[in-house]
């Protein structure tokens, strides 16, 4: 038997930049050998979001030394690569192109087959690099960013879209709920720390679409009741006011009023998916799947009806190169890759996961 199939997964879709080296054995599971990211959180902070221009410049600047970095922890040189798995989409135009440029420079200098991986589908298996990975089939609840999705998943590449947000993700009303609140960027981890300690109850925020019927999301009326809640106390747009010491105990209360309604509805979602197909298994991937308030009650709610869940560890929620590389290797080992040998700068800025 051959050496095992050495993959390096590229990450940049948004504002990380992530490499990483997967390697794929013969038999048996992918195994992360190194992997290494640049967070561009602190230079979005002035500007309250990611601009797309500067984070496409950073991540020109950040790829090379990273990609250098992971081959020297993995004790490997570029001639060992055997395939070079980017991420093709969904993201920022120019963002991904930076990891798709990198991607094709390595391939036509190495003679090496390129694999675009949909970034989605990487958050979706990171839980199998998980000290308990899943088992197939299961309910996904994919919460990154800008999608949250609710998904059927039977195998590698066999996903069934069974409800996603129809505006505002889970994702994006954390974040915007915190920036009204006059919480620094990304807003979602400084929120989940400002609800610690305050009560949940104090604030009557709706559950958009809880009892629709369907699998569907829809967060965005919550952010204006946020909003609306800040304008009757006379806060909004008052840094000044807000930052005061006696209006941290009633933000206190709005962020975790504001997340004990966003986890409500995630929860209630996952168990009518789970509910109407039969199946005994979850896994969260995403950024918000490393909420902690999140993580308790779908555990304590699944564990009540016998059913597992798995989540990604912790420093793998948000995006990395780690989960490219390892998508592209369970493809590989599924035999559903497509390998590309002519480098191609062809990015999917949107594409949806179900149809791949």
């Amino acid at each position: 038997m051959g050496r095992p199939c050495l993959i390096l997964g590229v990450e940049s879709s948004c504002d990380e930049t992530g490499l990483a080296l997967v390697s794929l054995p013969g038999r048996g599971a992918p195994q992360l050998l190194a992997h290494a990211l640049h967070s561009q959180i602190d230079m979005h902070q002035a500007y309250g979001g990611v601009v797309p221009e500067l984070a496409s410049r950073d991540h020109i600047r950040r790829v090379v030394p990273l990609a250098r970095q992971v081959l020297a922890d993995a004790n490997k040189s570029m001639a060992d690569i055997d395939v070079v798995a980017y991420t093709r989409g969904p993201g920022l135009a120019g963002a991904l192109l930076v990891g798709a440029g990198l991607a094709c420079a390595l391939g036509a200098a190495l003679d090496k087959p390129l694999l675009g991986v949909h970034h989605l589908e990487g958050h979706l298996l990171s839980p199998f690099l998980s000290v308990d990975p899943p088992e197939f089939p299961f309910i996904a609840l994919l919460v990154s960013g800008g999608h949250t999705q609710i998904m059927r998943v039977d195998g590698v590449g066999q996903y069934e879209l069974l409800g996603e947000t129809v505006d505002d993700a889970a994702g994006e009303a954390f974040d915007k709920s915190a920036k009204l609140m006059g919480l620094p960027y990304p807003g979602g981890p400084h929120l989940s720390k400002l609800a610690v300690g305050g009560d949940a109850q104090a604030f009557d925020l709706p559950r958009p679409m809880l009892h629709s019927g369907n699998l569907d999301f829809s967060f965005a009326g919550l952010k204006t009741a946020v909003r609306t809640h800040l304008v009757r106390l006379g806060w909004l747009d008052r840094p000044d006011l807000l930052a005061a010491p006696e209006a941290q105990p009633v933000l206190s209360n709005l962020a975790a009023s504001t997340q004990a309604a966003i986890v409500e509805v995630l929860v209630k979602k996952v168990l009518a998916a789970l509910k109407s197909t039969g199946l005994k298994r979850v896994v969260v991937a995403g950024g918000v799947g490393a909420n902690r308030s999140l993580r308790e009650q779908l555990d304590r709610a699944c564990a009540r009806r016998q059913i597992r869940v798995h989540y990604p560890e912790l420093h793998l929620c948000t995006d990395n190169g780690a989960m490219i590389a390892l998508a592209a290797a369970m493809r590989l080992q599924a035999g559903k890759a497509t390998l590309v040998s002519e480098p191609s700068f062809d990015v999917k800025p949107r594409w949806d996961l179900a149809a791949i």
